[in-house]
């Protein structure tokens, strides 16, 4: 007996036998790298008991790919768990690009509070990563 799909493309039940379950895998591993990017709850990182969100960037990634800012957001919850935060961040960011966890701060987790970056209830760092 034969299955016909399409018009003039025939397959035996050998055939659907083998490609059903390699699709069914190609399904499964889209779906599961498609959530790839979704963090559970679990996995977020808390700072002086509160989650932030925090992003780095680089400046210009083509003059100075060193050169980054990191923005936290929410700082009104507490300025000690958003400059950990930005810390954080930072080195992962740097780790993530460069190898190695070594920031010069222009302004930074350990600046003082009357010279930080506030406005809009986010806290921005700017630091340099420092090569291996």
């Amino acid at each position: 007996m034969k299955l016909v799909w399409g018009k003039n493309q025939m397959f035996g039940r050998k055939d659907v036998a083998v490609r059903m379950p390699l699709l069914g895998g190609v399904i499964a591993m889209s779906v599961v790298s498609a959530c790839g990017g979704i963090t559970s709850s679990s996995d977020r990182v808390f700072f002086d008991g509160q989650f932030f969100r925090a992003k780095a960037k680089p400046v210009d990634k083509k003059k100075m790919p060193t050169e980054f800012t990191v923005v936290v957001n929410g700082v009104s919850a507490s300025l000690d768990g958003a400059r950990e935060a930005g810390r954080y961040e930072g080195t992962k960011f740097c780790i993530n690009n460069f190898g190695s966890s070594s920031i010069v701060w222009k302004v930074g987790p350990d600046t003082e509070p009357q010279n930080l970056r506030i406005s809009d209830d986010k806290l921005t760092f700017a630091g340099t990563c420092q090569r291996p």
